[in-house]
């Protein structure tokens, strides 16, 4: 009986300490709970405040939480008044700017570029006849005018027939790569000076004749002139190829 008391007092106890835990504990829990509240008053003030606006008045509620977001700073705006010449019904997007002053109009090329003139000019080539021999085929190309014509005809030539004349039979003996270097008329002589290509002829004799008839016939159309003094590299030749002469003015009678 004694022990059933002990026992008993020993679990009354315990129960008491176990009470008093449980008392001690939500009291520091909502002490907590108070001093967190106190800290976050304003917080919980504004959400709360939110939380009624968007619960009474849906549509409103992302007016009003963007009304409590501290405001962005906001750019500068120009606005640029229009003139008197813009003013009217046309809307502002379409408005031209005013004009002011003289009004200047650059001139096109085709206001200020002269007609090209042209001139036709005899070039010779060569042409090979069912018999193999080497005939002279004069051909006639329109050359703009210029202050240096015998130059321009004689470049021509060096560019070859075009492909209509090769069709037909028309070929160029001068040596390819070759280039003037100079031409200058002196009484009526034309002394014209060649690169060092023009003494390399693949066709031999008759090739090397060839390319002279093509030089002096072209040469010789224009009527200032009658005979033909060929350089190379500037440097007069004695003979071109295997003993052409070439060492004096040739002329149309010279083959």
């Amino acid at each position: 009986m004694a022990n059933y008391r002990t026992n008993k007092k020993n679990s009354s106890g315990s129960i008491s300490q176990g009470s008093q835990a449980i008392i001690i504990f939500w009291l520091i829990f909502v002490i907590v709970i108070i001093s967190v509240f106190m800290l976050n008053a304003e917080t919980i003030k504004r959400n709360f405040n939110i939380l009624k606006t968007r619960l009474t008045d849906p549509a409103g509620s992302e007016k009003s939480h963007e009304e409590e977001m501290p405001p962005e700073p906001q750019s500068e705006v120009v606005i640029i008044e229009p003139s008197q010449t813009e003013t009217g019904t046309r809307p502002a997007a379409e408005s031209q700017p005013a004009q002011t002053g003289t009004e200047t109009r650059q001139p096109s090329q085709t206001d200020t570029a002269a007609p090209v003139q042209t001139r036709d000019r005899n070039v010779y080539y060569a042409q090979i006849d069912k018999d193999g021999q080497i005939l002279q085929s004069r051909v006639i190309r329109k050359i703009q005018v210029s202050n240096s014509p015998m130059v321009d005809v004689l470049n021509v030539m060096l560019a070859g027939p075009s492909g209509d004349e090769i069709n037909r039979g028309i070929i160029n003996l001068i040596p390819k790569n070759t280039r003037i270097l100079s031409a200058a008329v002196r009484g009526s002589t034309a002394y014209i000076s060649f690169s060092e290509d023009f003494l390399f002829n693949t066709f031999g004799v008759e090739g090397y004749v060839a390319q002279l008839r093509q030089i002096v016939w072209t040469v010789t159309e224009f009527s200032n002139v009658e005979d033909v003094q060929i350089l190379i590299e500037g440097n007069r030749y004695d003979y071109l190829g295997e003993g052409i002469w070439i060492g004096s003015p040739i002329n149309r009678q010279s083959f």
